[in-house]
C-alpha cells in the first residue's frame, strides 16, 4: 500500500481538495475567503476559486509528512519574499488567519488534532484518508506507467 510519502503532492492536495469540497462539510470557505490575500508578499487574493479547499488538502498533507507543526512554522513555509523595488527583498511570513481557521475547521471535521505543546498532528481517521487517496492515485500512475507497479509491490 503506496502512503502520502510515495505519491507526487500536487496529485495528492488535488484529489484530497475535491474531496475536501464534495464530503466534508464542516470544511468550508468563510464569507471573506474570495476577499482575502494569503499573506503581505503577495498583491492580489488567490485567483482559483477553489483555494480555500486546496489550502486545506496542502495543510493537512504538510501535517502529516512534517507533523507536529505549528501555526508558526506553516506561515513560515507558506510565506515568501517580500519587497520587490530597490530595496533587497526579505522573508514574509504568510498570513496566520487563514492558516489557523482552515486548521480550525479540519480540527472539526476531526482530520487532525492539537498534541500538547506540540503543534498538530493528523488523527486517525485523517491518515486512513490521506492513505486511501495515495493508493489510489499509485494504481492510476500504475496504469499509466506500469513500471512502477514494482514500487508498490516492494521489490
Amino acid at each position: 500500500m503506496l502512503t502520502p510519502y510515495d505519491v507526487p503532492a500536487n496529485k495528492l492536495i488535488e484529489k484530497l481538495a475535491k474531496y475536501l469540497k464534495d464530503n466534508v462539510d464542516k470544511v468550508a470557505p468563510p464569507a471573506w475567503a474570495s476577499l482575502a490575500k494569503t499573506g503581505s508578499h503577495v498583491e492580489k487574493q488567490p485567483q482559483n476559486p477553489d483555494w480555500w479547499y486546496v489550502r486545506a488538502a496542502s495543510l493537512m498533507r504538510k501535517i502529516y509528512i512534517h507533523g507536529p507543526v505549528g501555526i508558526e512554522k506553516l506561515r513560515a513555509e507558506y510565506g515568501g519574499s517580500s519587497g520587490p523595488g530597490r530595496r533587497p527583498e526579505h522573508a514574509a511570513k504568510a498570513g496566520g488567519s487563514n492558516i489557523r481557521k482552515a486548521m480550525q475547521q479540519l480540527a472539526n471535521a476531526e482530520l487532525i488534532e492539537t498534541a500538547k505543546t506540540r503543534g498538530r498532528v493528523v488523527t486517525k481517521k485523517g491518515r486512513k484518508l490521506l492513505q486511501e487517496l495515495a493508493d489510489e492515485i499509485g494504481k492510476e500512475l500504475i496504469k499509466d506507467v506500469p513500471e512502477l507497479d514494482k514500487y508498490q509491490k516492494g521489490e
